[in-house]
């Protein structure tokens, strides 16, 4: 159990919070006071995660596009910590694969992971989130969505809901003071860059640190990018 769960800290979901941008995200809301739930499919990933913010996490194994394991995830955090201020939509899925070589399987997990997961998670926490008359969303997209990269068309497809999500969030949230975001980034150096691309094909200082996104996410949960709010914040970089 977290040790600051004082139930006046404001809360934040991050799936896909083992690492990557997740974890630097989650790293810099702990820096601001913030408890975190952490949600991914790798437990083990995540309690290491959880261990590195001083007691301000707790974990949540998901599937996010499970519909009744993001319920599970969204419920966790209101019954452990009676609050839910942010949601971070930040897991992902992404074969690299030509359009005549791509299966039915892969477009439908690109779909489920990238598109439903996010909107199961915040159709289940919007009631919440309206509620206390205060949330945040931020969707992590792709600049894929813009300019999708060859290899890409299940992937890029599949990201550009998060886009229009963040969009309809805002517009349907703004009498609730509910706000909404889509942080569209290009390479970052994660593992699931690298399972992807080596860096004969992406150098490593072409990619961006997850922490620079981390602190676009962050700006924007933290009101610093409200004139943004409903957009999509590409981030060639």
């Amino acid at each position: 159990m977290p040790e600051h769960d004082d139930r006046q800290s404001p809360v934040a979901i991050i799936t896909g919070g083992g690492s990557g941008i997740g974890l630097a995200t989650a790293t810099r809301l702990a820096g601001e006071g913030w408890n975190l739930v952490l949600a991914g499919r790798n437990a083990e990933k995540l309690h290491h995660a959880a261990e590195t913010l001083e007691g301000r996490a707790i974990t949540v194994q998901t599937h996010v596009e499970r519909p009744a394991d993001a319920s599970r995830m969204i419920d966790r955090a209101i019954d452990h910590f009676g609050r839910l201020d942010a949601l971070v939509n930040n897991a992902g899925y992404a074969p690299l694969v030509a359009i005549d070589e791509t299966t039915p399987e892969q477009i439908q997990q690109c779909y489920a992971v990238n598109a439903m997961g996010p909107a199961y998670a915040i159709a289940r926490a919007w009631p919440h989130f309206v509620l206390r008359k205060s949330g945040c969303i931020v969707n992590i997209s792709t600049m894929g969505t813009d300019d999708p990269f060859p290899g890409f068309f299940a992937y890029a497809a599949s990201k550009a809901p998060c886009n229009v999500m963040a969009r309809s969030c805002a517009n349907e949230g703004a009498e609730h003071n509910i706000r909404a975001f889509a942080v569209a980034p290009g390479a970052v150096e994660t593992e699931m860059l690298r399972s992807i691309f080596d860096e004969k094909t992406i150098p490593a200082d072409k990619t961006m640190d997850p922490d620079k996104v981390a602190e676009v996410v962050c700006d924007c949960i933290l009101g610093k990018r409200d004139d943004d709010n409903g957009k999509t914040i590409f981030m060639p970089g």
